[in-house]
């Protein structure tokens, strides 16, 4: 395999190592947790309704919680009970877990830390290159490590470097994928590094922003950085929790030769870029697959990249067997695509109408319901927002509209932008409504692509003069939350505002949608007729995915604020609502519950 593991001693007698970690974080100032049962696969599949174990929740990607003593009677008394500040090395678009008491939330730059969920206490941090592990040493990452991929420090890449979404927990370890390529084992009990492997090359342009997904007793997850032109692409790997051994490795790239490597006409491996992984997995226990999205292929126009093939296996949703990473199916939204119209998010898992079912939505919010077993196309739902191509909703096939193809220096007028109706927002299912809860961002763009030169290192998305304009039938509103009905596809209701929704949605058993924005709100919504029943202001712009818990009886819902200087949260705005303003600082989790009974 192409990782390379750096192997902490872990087998010591416990009462050794229990008298060696308590000397050794005595004297580093730092507290640890005690009491923590070891998570399971069965624990991850049916956890507790007062934990949160699952970057949206369950393996399924809900984002649904079931607690209800926050409800639509009485979500008005919210009133927040701690705040924790992280990181502002970088954009936060943190998912925090809570297990045993502890959340576990990920900081930009590869920082995990351990705070009491009831108060917002520090019990440990690791920090990549201060933190030891277990044995003492650590390798710090340096910018020359990184060579010309660093950025610094203060940077603000809203899917860039330095971007950790979602971390996993499994066994006694939390897992991270960091922006060095490396995937990461840290002791949950007291934050040490526990092993390290290098998947990919940073220097070459490699950087994860989605965290693992277990599955089965192994680690999946997907690298991204893959649009340069590179003697190599884009790949999901398999990795055992205990060692970080590499088991498998799937390139979502098809190499000359191989099944569908015809696709990519005649051009060599070294020109087929693109398949990257922005999101994390969600994982089926019955028939045993990981699901999996990939983005475009790069360059984004097909005229600019040289071929106009389909280009397997880009903007595709991949079921893999997670033990063996042999692939089951895909499922091509957008053959060939060529305007950057990504489908590489969240997937939805979703019994319904007696067909295992898998849910997706990319840029041009179009709903795919997909069969899990097999990848059949059940149903797709236009939103009815976009005008770049027709869908068929049986078979979901495409046809791009006349002129909107785009060629070399000619100007096309689509909707969405590059930027997208759908982003890495997640939408959120409500078992109570039977209803989808999708984050939209309404946008246009008058876009220009230009030529790139197909070189070693060139490549990259292929330049782009960009034009962004409101969408004309949203009356100036940016953001909009979509809900619409399963599996019909017809549109529930839809809650629209200035502001850009800026969050993943919560649903939960009390009949609520979380979302917070650009503009500093967070808000809960009666999940059936979209009412507003709560806002309130935070530091900064809400970002990330709310989650809620329950400790001693009491519910809470954590709500993740931060910055990003991406499209969705930094150009768009600025361009098409000047009068919005927010702090270029701020990244936080701010908890919020109902007050003490007297």
């Amino acid at each position: 395999m192409n990782s390379q593991i750096k192997r902490i001693p872990m087998y010591v007698k416990a009462p050794l190592i229990t008298v060696f970690l308590s000397l050794f974080l005595s004297s580093l100032g730092s507290a640890q947790v005690f009491e923590y049962e070891s998570v399971t696969d069965e624990l991850l599949q049916h956890p507790p309704t007062e934990e949160w174990l699952s970057w949206r929740g369950t393996p399924r990607s809900w984002g649904y919680s079931s607690l209800n003593q926050i409800n639509s009677e009485n979500v008005g008394e919210l009133q927040l009970v701690w705040s924790w500040a992280i990181d502002d090395t970088g954009s936060a678009q943190a998912a925090p877990l809570v297990h045993d008491g502890v959340m576990f939330v990920p900081a930009p730059r590869g920082v995990i830390q351990a705070l009491d969920a009831t108060n917002g206490d520090l019990i440990w941090e690791y920090r990549p290159g201060v933190t030891p592990s277990i044995d003492g040493t650590d390798k710090e990452i340096t910018s020359e490590d990184l060579g010309e991929a660093a950025m610094p420090s203060t940077a603000f890449a809203g899917v860039g470097r330095g971007v950790q979404k979602n971390i996993a927990l499994y066994g006694d370890m939390v897992f991270a994928a960091t922006e060095n390529a490396s995937i990461r084992a840290v002791d949950a009990r007291t934050g040490l590094l526990v092993w390290e492997s290098q998947t990919a090359d940073p220097s070459l342009g490699y950087f994860y922003t989605a965290g693992p997904i277990v599955a089965n007793g192994v680690l999946v997850t997907g690298i991204t950085g893959c649009e340069r032109y590179k003697e190599d692409v884009c790949f999901y790997t398999g990795h055992d929790p205990l060692s970080g051994e590499e088991l498998w490795r799937f390139s979502t790239v098809a190499a000359p030769g191989t099944p569908g490597g015809e696709t990519w006409g005649d051009l060599p491996l070294r020109f087929r870029a693109g398949g990257d992984s922005w999101q994390s997995g969600s994982y089926d226990p019955e028939l045993n697959l990981v699901y999996m999205g990939t983005s475009q292929a790069k360059p984004w126009a097909r005229a600019v990249r040289g071929t106009d093939g389909d280009a397997l296996y880009t903007n595709s949703t991949i079921a893999l067997n997670p033990n063996s990473g042999e692939m089951a199916w895909y499922y091509q939204h957008l053959p060939g695509e060529t305007h950057d119209m990504d489908e590489t998010f969240e997937s939805v898992l979703v019994d319904i109408d007696g067909r295992d079912s898998i849910f997706k939505m990319g840029k041009l919010a179009i709903l795919w319901q997909l069969d899990r077993q097999s990848g059949e196309i059940i149903k797709a739902t236009d939103a009815g927002y976009q005008n770049i191509l027709d869908v068929n909703p049986v078979n979901g096939s495409i046809r791009y509209r006349d002129g909107m193809i785009p060629r070399i220096g000619q100007q096309i007028d689509m909707c969405p932008s590059t930027s997208g109706f759908k982003s890495w927002r997640a939408m959120a299912y409500s078992p109570q409504t039977q209803a989808m809860y999708i984050p939209i961002t309404l946008n246009c763009e008058l876009a220009t692509f230009g030529p790139t030169e197909q070189v070693l290192g060139g490549g990259g998305t292929g330049p782009v003069r960009r034009i962004n304009y409101p969408h004309p039938e949203a009356d100036e509103n940016l953001g909009e939350l979509l809900v619409m009905n399963i599996p019909d596809g017809d549109v529930k209701w839809r809650y629209r505002q200035r502001a850009p929704i800026n969050t993943a949605a919560l649903t939960t058993g009390g009949g609520l949608v979380f979302v917070g924005d650009w503009n500093r709100y967070y808000y809960a919504l009666d999940a059936e007729s979209g009412e507003k029943l709560w806002q309130t202001r935070v530091n900064t712009s809400a970002q990330g995915f709310p989650m809620s818990y329950e400790i001693d009886g009491r519910q809470y819902i954590a709500m993740p604020a931060g910055v990003g200087g991406a499209s969705w949260s930094g150009s768009l705005p600025r361009d098409l609502a000047p009068e919005l303003n927010r702090p270029r600082h701020g990244n936080s989790i701010n908890v919020f519950a109902l007050p003490k009974a007297q």
